[in-house]
């Protein structure tokens, strides 16, 4: 931290150096000295993740996440305002009892938006993973209100949770 400091400090006093100068082309800056230098920046590798695989315009796959299921319980804390895994018990949202594998639209007395009953989506771990990035934008018309999960690993966890509450 200290070295960070006195790069700054330095950085400083060349730029009050060179604006005495009147900041024209024809003062030179002075050389850094070697407390002064820059550390090098190490550049990883190009990384063999599914998010770098994305960012390539690949279609991430749910199979090459890790999924953590304990994690998952605490991403799914901002689901069970609407949703519950009673069987039967339906709230805001229908009730997720045995959710992997589903139909979608196919809970007894929940009100469905056509477009979610119309669907014809099974909901398996790769579909949920893709639905609940962006709801809206997967089934355009559905009721759910929820924005989705943006962080890949994050929703991967979420899904492992709902396939571990599915058994």
């Amino acid at each position: 931290m200290k070295r960070n400091f006195l790069m700054g400090a330095a950085a400083l006093a060349s730029l009050a150096t060179l604006s005495a100068c009147g900041g024209g082309n024809n003062a030179q800056a002075p050389a850094a000295t070697e407390t002064e230098a820059a550390a090098p920046v190490e550049t990883p590798a190009a990384a063999d993740t599914p998010a770098a695989a994305a960012a390539d315009g690949a279609k991430l796959e749910y199979a090459s996440f890790t999924g953590d299921a304990a994690a998952g319980e605490k991403v799914f804390a901002a689901c069970r305002t609407c949703h519950v895994f009673d069987e039967g018990v339906n709230r805001v949202g229908p009730s997720l009892h045995k959710v992997v594998g589903r139909s979608a639209g196919s809970v007894a007395g929940f009100s469905y938006s056509d477009a979610n009953k119309n669907s014809g989506i099974t909901w398996t771990p790769q579909v949920l993973f893709e639905y609940l990035k962006d709801p809206k934008a997967y089934v355009p018309g559905t009721k759910m209100a929820f924005p989705g999960v943006k962080d890949d690993q994050k929703r991967a966890d979420l899904v492992a949770y709902l396939e571990a509450q599915s058994k």
